[in-house]
């Protein structure tokens, strides 16, 4: 049987720290499948066809957000509208925010992995424990590669990202701790803020519901799933509607968004007049100064004109053993 693939990215942070990392989930998995690095696009892509050639039954990703986000896009293009096998999240990551929202159980890759192996060769044949999540597709107006992924997002969230990585040692006491900085500085006098996240200067198109007209946001955001890290939900309403993505267009100044702060920890809704606030199947974002910088799964990006967010194909997660 084909059993389970994993893709190891070598290059993750954590990885380049422990080059033995690839050789322990080999001994984990065993004969129950095929682990392979992924050490390029183009690796990626070939490590994809293979594994849709032999009909792997589980999909396994060694990294942290990023390389889930980097993995899916490309077999998602190569599978290209077949069906995807469930997905194992294997954590290995800084953040692992996907993994924390959907409920993926704590652990090092390895122990995720023969955890994995031994719930697929339970004999009962009992079906491995699984969520289903959409996907967005990021798509550059100007050519481009699409991007899949389950959270993007402009301004403050992409300037954040910025700076926590601008240090070479991310870690989530230093997420913690760029978020402290950023907070007092929303309080005091906003320099640090304004620092690390300039406004986003734009407008939104939504397929459902009234334009949002061209002004300062502090970011325009949306997700498929609930937290958006540090255990913040702010898109408490990812589940509200099949096949679409909850996308929020945060107006109001850093120091009133950071009153909120409890309620998102809570998956609250702000309070009136701090953020626009829809659900939509897609969204046309316009920068007004020419260039868009953006996130998707705690990756930067940058493009010129316009973006556009859309619903994307449905993903099962494997969140635990049955």
């Amino acid at each position: 049987m084909p059993g389970i693939g994993v893709v190891v990215n070598p290059k993750s942070r954590r990885n380049r720290k422990d080059p033995r990392a690839t050789s322990r989930l080999a001994r984990a998995l065993g004969d129950r499948g095929i682990v392979r690095e992924a050490r390029s696009i183009e690796g990626l892509a070939r490590i994809a066809e293979d594994f849709k050639r032999v009909g792997i039954e589980v999909l396994a990703i060694s990294g942290g957000d990023g390389t889930n986000h980097v993995t899916l896009t490309g077999f998602l293009e190569v599978y290209d509208g077949a069906t995807m096998p469930p997905v194992a999240l294997l954590r290995g990551g800084t953040m692992n925010t996907l993994a924390h929202s959907v409920g993926v159980r704590r652990g090092r890759p390895e122990e995720l992995l023969e955890r994995l192996v031994r719930d697929c060769s339970a004999p009962d044949g009992r079906q491995l424990a699984s969520v289903e999540r959409n996907v967005m597709s990021i798509v550059p107006s100007r050519g481009g590669r699409v991007q899949r992924g389950f959270l993007f997002g402009t301004g403050v969230v992409a300037g954040f990202l910025a700076e926590y990585y601008r240090t070479g040692n991310p870690t989530p006491l230093r997420a913690a701790r760029t978020l402290a900085r950023a907070i007092g500085s929303a309080i005091v006098d906003g320099r640090a803020i304004r620092r690390m996240a300039q406004p986003f200067r734009g407008s939104v198109v939504l397929d459902e519901g009234p334009t949002w007209d061209q002004r300062l946001y502090l970011t325009v955001t949306a997700g498929t799933i609930a937290d958006i890290g540090l255990n913040f939900k702010p898109f408490y309403r990812y589940r509200e509607q099949p096949s679409s993505f909850h996308i929020l267009g945060i107006h109001a100044s850093a120091l009133s968004v950071v009153r909120e702060l409890p309620r998102l920890r809570q998956g609250k809704p702000m309070r009136s007049g701090i953020a626009f606030d829809a659900l939509s199947r897609r969204a046309v974002v316009r920068s007004a100064e020419g260039r868009i910088a953006y996130m998707i799964d705690g990756d930067l990006y940058e493009t010129p004109g316009e973006l556009e967010v859309a619903i994307g194909p449905r993903i099962k997660l494997v969140v635990s053993g049955p």
